[in-house]
């Protein structure tokens, strides 16, 4: 039950899609393929065709050919399931089934054929996993997103409140204005003496009664000094907060100043730490190592549902360093699969651990943005409790009118965790629970109601932790499923790049590089 090759052909014989599965020459498929239109062409009403060396497994797709190429010692009906599943996939990744629509898919549809077929073998998965396991969804790109909104949200709210400030600093300034000129006013109804004593009080000496020049020198200070007072009022306003907001909510608060009418001058001078941020990176290689964990846990004990997801991917800074060949070592866990990009030679992997082009004459690209270009994925989907990195106990319990509910974790010994977040859903609330114990920091979302425990870092001094914090009562399933965040900087498979190796240059020191390596959650749930 071996699957030689999966291609796609126009009925003319073009082929435009093929991925090999055993080892076999271009010349040999080549030939294969191009026998393929004129054996079809015999008038027979089969989907398969056997030759004296192969068997033919096909189903026409509008214009084009889906085709398997088999031993004919395979399992037929195997390969007719195969072929089905293929054949669902295809529309699932080319907009139109044509030349040209088969061409702009090539790449997605031969990372989806590999998640189907195995080394010549059919895998046991459906058309929802396949797209689920070629989407590859990148959790960093989502917490930055979530990093990036709540810092937009808290910018809003903040600039409210400076606004609100600004229009009652303007309020006072209107009052005190009207009270210098209705003291004008009352010059001429009569009341001349208070008005004017009351002026001098204020302002110092010459402003007493027929004094010509005192009565425009006490008029012009009023109006200044309230504008001054209200102004310094205003942009005193930010050394009084108790929230900093940096040089971005700095300068939209110059900006609404300046809205206002204000006068800002401006002094701001970039810091050497904000030009080290922006700076390109300077390393010839960086390769990113990056697992991600999809895991269930019970909530009585044990697991509903691991799986791991791993991928090596290169970062070349320059185009003319990328004729080089990457030397790795793996942890030997017999419970995960490699599988390489379909443009690395296979061989040089599984006899000498190197990941290099299979055309050594082409450099790896450049400029692919992220991580770079993917070498290797792997996986493993089998784990006992034991190899979890982190398990969580929820106990809820009644008693009286309220609910105590305590939560413990353990970690394991093989991950140092940082950044540890464990979300707790809570029924609405009024107030914040009432928390009693707690071994770290926590944080009630009233907008989610959810209760927020979070530790910085997880190493041999806690391997243990408990929180403890009451509510109104309430069912027992409300506080499920908890979501847990956390990285940590060791692997599962314990992938190591060893060094890289030069391909042109008559082979001098080895390159510099640098290596990136963490661990991951995308779903981590007790249920």
């Amino acid at each position: 039950m071996v699957v030689l090759a999966a291609s796609i052909v126009s009925k003319s014989g073009k082929v435009l899609v093929s991925r090999q599965y055993v080892d076999m020459s271009r010349i040999r498929i080549e030939g294969l393929l191009a026998a393929f239109p004129k054996l079809v062409g015999m008038g027979k009403q089969h989907t398969y065709i056997e030759t004296d060396n192969v068997r033919y497994v096909y189903q026409p797709i509008e214009a084009l050919f889906l085709l398997l190429v088999t031993t004919k010692q395979s399992n037929i009906l195997e390969d007719l399931d195969t072929l089905r599943m293929l054949s669902k996939l295809v529309p699932e990744y080319s907009m139109s089934l044509d030349e040209e629509g088969i061409g702009r898919a090539a790449f997605e549809l031969i990372f989806a054929f590999d998640e189907v077929i195995s080394l010549g073998h059919k895998e046991s998965v459906t058309v929802a996993q396949v797209k689920q396991y070629c989407e590859m969804e990148s959790h960093e790109e989502k917490l930055h997103k979530l990093v990036m909104q709540s810092k937009i949200n808290d910018t809003k709210d903040v600039m409210k409140r400076k606004a609100n400030e600004i229009d009652k600093s303007k309020i006072e300034k209107t009052r005190v204005d009207k009270g210098g000129y209705s003291s004008m006013s009352s010059l001429g109804s009569g009341r001349l003496d208070s008005s004017f004593s009351d002026l001098s009080i204020s302002h110092g000496p010459g402003g007493g009664f027929g004094s010509g020049p005192a009565f425009g020198m006490d008029v012009e200070p009023i109006n200044t000094k309230a504008k001054d007072r209200s102004r310094s009022s205003v942009t005193a306003a930010p050394k009084s907060s108790g929230m900093k907001l940096g040089k971005s909510g700095k300068n939209q608060l110059m900006e609404s100043l300046k809205a206002e009418g204000e006068d800002i001058i401006e002094d701001v001078k970039p810091t050497s730490q904000t030009r080290a941020a922006v700076a390109a990176p300077t390393d010839p290689f960086t390769l990113t190592v990056e697992e991600k964990l999809n895991v269930a846990l019970r909530r009585d004990g044990g697991i509903s549902s691991f799986d791991m997801q791993g991928t090596l991917s290169l970062q070349i800074l320059n185009q003319e360093d990328g004729f080089v060949q990457v030397q790795i070592e793996t942890g030997g866990n017999p419970e995960i699969l490699f599988k390489t990009h379909p443009n690395i030679n296979r061989e040089l992997f599984n006899s000498e651990s190197i990941l290099g082009l299979k055309r050594p004459d082409q450099p790896f690209p450049t400029g692919q943005g992220g991580d770079g270009v993917g070498l290797l994925r792997w996986r493993m989907q089998r784990a006992d409790e034991s190899m979890v990195p982190l398990t969580i106990n929820c106990w809820p319990s009644v008693s009286g009118n309220e609910t105590y509910v305590s939560i413990e974790y353990e970690a394991s010994s093989m991950f140092d965790l940082t950044n540890v977040i464990i979300s707790v859903p809570l029924p609405a609330l009024r107030d914040a629970p009432i928390v009693k114990q707690c071994d770290g920091d926590w944080r009630y979302d009233s907008r989610n109601s959810v209760v927020e425990w979070s530790i910085l870092l997880i190493d041999n001094s806690n391997r243990s932790g408990s929180m403890e914090f009451v509510v109104p009562p309430v069912d027992s399933s409300v506080f499920f499923p908890i979501s847990v965040q956390f990285a940590a900087t060791t692997t599962y498979s314990g992938l190591k790049v060893n060094g890289m190796i030069p391909l042109r240059g008559g082979g001098g020191a080895t390159p510099r590089f640098v290596q990136r390596t963490q661990l991951i959650t995308q779903n981590y749930q007790v249920v």
